[in-house]
């Protein structure tokens, strides 16, 4: 059955002599490196130049942190946990980060608000047990760092672009904003305990059937990093993510 395609080949010897041209590219290569140095380097014992905005393990930068979880929220491989840190005798919330589950993507960095997480040239991740490469709060800090291992993520809103504002870029906690629905809140106050960033309070907007005045959240959108952990503890669903467009 083959033989039918052999008439599409050329039919002319010197034709077939293109399989020579890899074979001379190896050849030069080889010549080249015997008489000059090697493209190779001495590893470990010496090591390539790495610039600051190489990704590489996370880091954090531990008196930044607010606690506020978005990197949990948008790791895609699930490998960082929120869990308390000891800050001069407080308890705070800080991330930990499972090295063995990270790929590097840098999400954690490019969606953090305040800057605190960051990625550091540190590639050298080699461990002999999984709980070696549990890298908490405190383990993740990286010496010396540099603006340049932050990721500073912006978007554009719709409305700006049918504008024409095609040069106007804004963070991407100012794109969603929380929303207060007034006839579901009980008063409960919690959306206020969990806030990061002191963004809700609490005013009184009347008093019930028993007299008791009723309060309901104010959301300050100068200071909401839009976290949604005013959302996910609201025991009646009261409070929703409203995108900006």
């Amino acid at each position: 059955m083959p033989l039918k395609y052999l008439d599409k080949y050329p039919k002319k010897a010197w034709r077939s002599l293109w399989v020579l041209k890899p074979m001379w590219v190896t050849l030069k290569k080889m010549f080249k490196t015997t008489l000059h140095r090697p493209v190779t380097i001495m590893y470990p014992y010496e090591k390539e130049w790495i610039p600051d905005n190489y990704r590489g393990r996370p880091g954090l930068k531990f008196e930044k942190c607010i606690g506020c979880g978005i990197c949990e929220r948008m790791c895609p491989t699930k490998c960082i946990d929120i869990v308390d840190a000891d800050d001069n005798g407080k308890t705070v919330q800080r991330p930990q980060v499972f090295l063995g589950r990270c790929m590097m993507c840098g999400y954690c960095a490019e969606y953090c608000p305040v800057n605190a997480m960051i990625v550091t040239p540190d590639y050298e991740l080699a461990a002999y047990t999984r709980e070696e490469l549990v890298y908490g709060p405190r383990k993740l800090a990286w010496p010396n760092a540099t603006e340049m291992m932050e990721v500073h993520l912006e978007e554009r809103l719709l409305s700006d672009v049918k504008r024409g504002e095609t040069g106007k870029n804004v963070a991407f906690y100012s794109v969603d904003r929380p929303e207060l629905h007034a006839k579901l809140c009980i008063s409960c106050q919690r959306c206020a305990k969990v806030c990061p960033t002191d963004a809700v309070e609490m005013y009184e907007a009347g008093v019930n059937d028993k007299g008791k005045p009723i309060k309901l959240p104010r959301f300050d959108n100068d200071r909401c990093v839009c976290c949604e952990k005013c959302m996910d503890v609201c025991p009646k669903d009261a409070i929703t993510i409203k995108e900006v467009l």
